[in-house]
C-alpha cells in the first residue's frame, strides 16, 4: 500500500513539475521542442541527482518509459488547454509548489530506505524537489529561486523536517506524507501571497 501511494505520488510530482516547465518555457516563448525539453528537465532534474548521489543507476527513466510517457502527456495537455490557464504566473506557482511537497516526500523516503541519517534524508528531500527548478531556471537564463530571497527550499526543509518527526515518533503514519506535501505547499502559496522573504545580507 506505502508503495503504491509513493508511486502515484512520484507520478503526481513529475506531472506538477512538468506542467510548471511547460508554463516557465511558455513565458520565454520558446518554440514547441523547447517547451517540451524544458518540461523534461524540470521534471525529471530534481530525481536524477538524488539517484546519481545514492549510486542508484541507471537512473529510472533510463529504463522505464513511463516517466517519460508522463511528461509527454503532461506538457502536451498544459499546450492545448493553456488559453483555459490564461495567467501562467499563478499556474506556474501552484504546480510548482504542489511539485514541491511531492517530490521532498519521495527524496525523504528514498534517503530513508538507504539508511542515511534524519538530516541528509531532509537534504535529500530539499535536492528532489528543488534542483528540477533549479535546471530549468538556468536553462531558461535565470537566477534560480532556490538563489533568490524567495522562500522556496525553506519550505521543503520545514515540511521535511515535520515529516521526519512524525515519522520517527510513529505520530499519524498513515498522514504524515499528506501533512508534509501540504504543509509545502501552503508555506510557499502564502510567502509568494504576502512576499514573506528571507533577509538580504545586502542593503539596498
Amino acid at each position: 500500500m506505502k508503495y503504491e501511494f509513493l508511486k502515484l505520488v512520484d507520478i503526481l510530482g513529475i506531472t506538477a513539475f512538468s506542467i510548471s516547465g511547460v508554463f516557465a518555457a511558455m513565458e520565454k516563448r520558446l518554440d514547441v521542442f523547447g517547451v517540451f525539453v524544458i518540461a523534461f528537465i524540470a521534471s525529471i532534474g530534481g530525481g536524477t541527482l538524488r539517484d546519481l548521489l545514492l549510486g542508484d543507476t541507471p537512473v529510472p527513466w533510463l529504463l522505464n518509459l513511463t516517466y517519460i510517457t508522463i511528461v509527454v502527456i503532461s506538457a502536451t495537455l498544459a499546450v492545448l488547454f493553456k488559453s483555459i490557464l490564461k495567467n501562467f504566473n499563478k499556474t506556474l506557482l501552484v504546480f510548482d509548489s504542489l511539485g514541491l511537497g511531492f517530490f521532498t516526500v519521495l527524496g525523504i523516503q528514498k534517503g530513508i530506505s538507504y539508511g542515511l541519517h534524519p538530516v541528509i534524508c531532509v537534504g535529500l528531500g530539499t535536492i528532489t524537489a528543488c534542483f528540477g527548478g533549479v535546471a530549468r531556471d538556468i536553462t531558461l537564463g535565470q537566477i534560480p529561486l532556490i538563489f533568490r530571497k524567495e522562500i522556496y527550499a525553506s519550505a521543503c526543509l520545514i515540511g521535511g523536517t515535520i515529516y521526519l518527526l512524525f515519522y520517527y515518533l510513529n505520530f499519524l503514519n498513515g498522514f504524515s506524507d499528506l501533512i508534509c506535501i501540504s504543509i509545502i505547499f501552503i508555506i510557499r502559496i502564502l510567502a509568494v501571497r504576502f512576499d514573506l522573504r528571507l533577509p538580504s545580507i545586502y542593503k539596498y
